[in-house]
C-alpha cells in the first residue's frame, strides 16, 4: 500500500468512526506504529486531523466552558429524546442523584409527575424544574455557586454526598474519550461528580453524540466506572463497539 493509499484509508476510517487508534491502524495497514505516527503527523500538518496520545480525531478534542444558557440551544432534539429514554429507567421510591448540565435538566423535566422519588442534586435549575412535583422529595446540595452551570461545587457539596447512598446517578458530561474517560470543563465539578459516582449503585451517562471524542479539563472517571450511556443514533458503530467491549450498556434514542 502506498503512502497516498494509507492516508486515504486513515481519513476514510476517521470520517466513518470519528476516531482512529495508532495501534489498530498499525495492525490494519500492516505497518509499524512509527509509520502510522508519521502518517498522522503529515495529515495533521495539512490540517486534516488532530493527533492525541495514541490516536487521532477529526478536530481538536478539547472543549471550553460555556454558559448553560448557550449550551441549552444546541442539539435540543437529541437531548429531549435522551431525557425521555432516561426517565424510563426510574422506579417508584428510587433515591437518585442528578448532576448538572442541559441534558440532565431535560431529564428532570421529563420525569413523570406520578412517580415517587428522592432526588439529590447540586443543580439549581434541576431543583426549580422539580419544585412543583409533589411526589418528589428534593435534597439541594450546598456549596460554591458555579454560575455558568447553575450548580454548586466544592467541599460542602462533596461532604453532603458522602452521607447518602442512592440507587442511580444521572450525569451529563462535556467529553467522553475512549482512553481518558469522562470529563467536564471545571475541575471542582469533576471532583463532585466523582463523589457522586462513588455514592450510587448505577451510573447512567446522558450525552449526545457530539460529546464523544472530546475532552474537558477535569477528569471525572474512567469509562469502566460507569454502567449505561444513553445517546443518539449519531454515534458511530466504532464507538458503540468499543464501549460495549468495556462492559457498558449503550442505549440509542
Amino acid at each position: 500500500m502506498t503512502i497516498a493509499e494509507r492516508h486515504k484509508y486513515i481519513l476514510d476510517t476517521l470520517h466513518q468512526a470519528g476516531y482512529v487508534s495508532v495501534a489498530e491502524l498499525s495492525r490494519e495497514l500492516n505497518v509499524t506504529m512509527v509509520t502510522v505516527r508519521k502518517d498522522l503527523k503529515i495529515l495533521e500538518d495539512k490540517g486534516l486531523l488532530f493527533r492525541t496520545h495514541g490516536s487521532a480525531t477529526p478536530a481538536t478534542p478539547y472543549v471550553n466552558d460555556r454558559p448553560v444558557q448557550e449550551k441549552k440551544l444546541v442539539h435540543v432534539e437529541q437531548k429531549i429524546s435522551i431525557a425521555k429514554k432516561a426517565a424510563e429507567l426510574l422506579h417508584d421510591n428510587d433515591a437518585i442523584i442528578i448532576g448538572s448540565g442541559t441534558t440532565v435538566l431535560a431529564f428532570s423535566q421529563a420525569i413523570p409527575k406520578n412517580i415517587s422519588l428522592t432526588v439529590l442534586t447540586g443543580a439549581m435549575n434541576v431543583t426549580m424544574a422539580l419544585m412543583e412535583n409533589p411526589a418528589i422529595e428534593l435534597v439541594q446540595l450546598g456549596g460554591v455557586v458555579r454560575k455558568s452551570s447553575s450548580s454548586v461545587v466544592g467541599h460542602y457539596a462533596e461532604e453532603m454526598i458522602r452521607g447518602f447512598a442512592c440507587s442511580k446517578l444521572f450525569l451529563s458530561v462535556d467529553g467522553i474519550d475512549l482512553e481518558f474517560g469522562l470529563t467536564t470543563t471545571n475541575m471542582m465539578e469533576a471532583h463532585l461528580n466523582m463523589q457522586m459516582i462513588r455514592s450510587v449503585q448505577k451510573t447512567i451517562i446522558l450525552a449526545d453524540s457530539s460529546k464523544f471524542g472530546k475532552k474537558g479539563f477535569g477528569k471525572i472517571a474512567a469509562l469502566e466506572d460507569i454502567d449505561v450511556i444513553i445517546t443518539d443514533r449519531g454515534l458511530s458503530e466504532h464507538y458503540i463497539q468499543k464501549l460495549e467491549e468495556k462492559g457498558i450498556e449503550v442505549v440509542l434514542t
